[in-house]
């Protein structure tokens, strides 16, 4: 009886010293881990992919300017208008005239165009109370340098002229050639401001005349 006895507590002691080496427990559980079916995988693989390849709509692309040169946008066009003051001289008088100066110029490139002109004068009474009265037009080249805020510029303009008051023997009309220059400053992009001055070759009353101009303008772009 008591050989059996002493069996039974030595074989509930050994259980109880296994159960105290199981570090999860009597009572542990065994831990699954779950993963995603392989259909749900593939579905958002291929759902990221299409994010990542769909690139955004491009934005409408900026009007081109009309015309361009060096890194400022400008036009073809300049209208000129302004006051002009011409001292006419002649072997037969002298007159200093204020009056008007208008031209318009059309540019092919950045710094070659044509022009067309007319410049106007009136002076005061000669020859028994008349008034001089002037009127200058023509066409002709011109080149300018157009990259910044100061546009100087050259010009020849070719054509005639008529002057009043005449001689008796003489017609009142001639030959006019205008060489000079000046300096535009822009103020906007469709507005400058602009100081000219010229030296005006002309052939009327059967001679050769020098004379001189000198313009302040406002020039319109478009």
């Amino acid at each position: 009886m008591r050989r059996l006895l002493a069996t039974t507590l030595l074989t509930l002691a050994a259980a109880g010293f296994a159960g105290a080496q199981d570090p999860a427990g009597p009572f542990s559980q065994t831990t699954v881990s779950v993963t995603a079916a392989p259909e749900t995988n593939s579905a958002g693989s291929e759902t990221a992919s299409a994010g990542l390849e769909a690139a955004p709509e491009a934005l409408p692309a900026a009007p081109e300017p009309r015309y361009v040169y060096g890194n400022r946008n400008d036009f073809r066009f300049q209208l000129a208008l302004g006051i002009s003051l011409v001292r006419f001289r002649s072997p037969f008088y002298y007159a200093t005239g204020v009056g008007t100066n208008t031209s318009l110029t059309y540019f092919t490139n950045e710094w070659f165009g044509v022009e067309g002109n007319v410049n106007t004068s009136f002076a005061g009474t000669i020859f028994q109370g008349e008034r001089v009265k002037y009127v200058g037009y023509g066409g002709g080249p011109k080149v300018a340098w157009r990259r910044a805020k100061w546009e100087p510029w050259l010009h020849t303009i070719v054509g005639g002229m008529h002057i009043l008051p005449k001689l008796a023997t003489f017609s009142k009309n001639g030959f006019e050639l205008q060489v000079g220059g000046g300096a535009d400053y822009r103020i906007y992009p469709h507005l400058s401001a602009r100081i000219e001055v010229d030296w005006i070759r002309t052939h009327v009353f059967g001679a050769w005349e020098n004379s001189a101009s000198a313009n302040a303008d406002i020039v319109l772009h478009f």
